[in-house]
């Protein structure tokens, strides 16, 4: 699920508020990093909203592949 509403389409460039492309159905990211800042008076409200203490939201969160997977699938440059 999409933390921030505004996609973009990472192979055609397409903007949408869905997380799949409509014009090419491949994958859409956030269009640019959500907002953060130091002094956030809500933040203690937005936390409490979305219980980012409870076990379920923690493994909601995606993860990375692992190091030796990420090596396994990348392809050399002409550069490298």
């Amino acid at each position: 699920m999409a933390r921030q509403i505004l996609q973009q389409c990472l192979s055609c460039k397409a903007w949408s508020l869905a997380t799949t492309c409509p014009a090419c159905g491949k994958t859409a990211q956030a269009a640019a990093p959500l907002k953060w800042s130091p002094e956030d008076n809500r933040a203690q409200i937005r936390r409490k909203m979305y219980a980012v203490e409870s076990k379920e939201w923690v493994e909601g969160l995606p993860t990375l592949p692992s190091l030796q997977e990420m090596k396994d699938a990348h392809t050399p440059s002409e550069e490298e």
